[in-house]
């Protein structure tokens, strides 16, 4: 069985129970992107991870970006590596594509 790309992985804390904090990012993107993205995955980690790779490159890192992504930001990360001409509608400010 082959794996659909693109596909999206976010690595979430269960010590720090961030699983809906993941799965809600995931339904957003999900939703966002049904016919761009070929699977997203939820992985379980530890030590505070919350992670966001795509097909395997770090995309966002809440160590390295000191928080959590705020939702808009985190899709147009995604866009405009898997879709960079579509627009985001509502959440993306005219500034952003300028």
């Amino acid at each position: 069985m082959t794996t659909a790309t693109p596909r999206l992985e976010i690595e979430y804390c269960t010590q720090c129970r961030w699983l809906l904090r993941g799965a809600w990012t995931a339904q957003e993107l999900l939703t966002t992107f049904q016919d761009e993205l070929g699977e997203v995955a939820l992985i379980p980690g530890t030590g505070g991870v919350f992670e966001i790779r795509l097909d395997g490159e770090p995309l966002y890192s809440r160590a390295q970006q000191k928080g959590f992504p705020e939702l808009a930001e985190l899709k147009r990360l995604v866009r405009d590596r898997i879709a960079p001409q579509r627009s985001l509608g509502h959440s993306e400010r005219r500034s952003d594509r300028a």
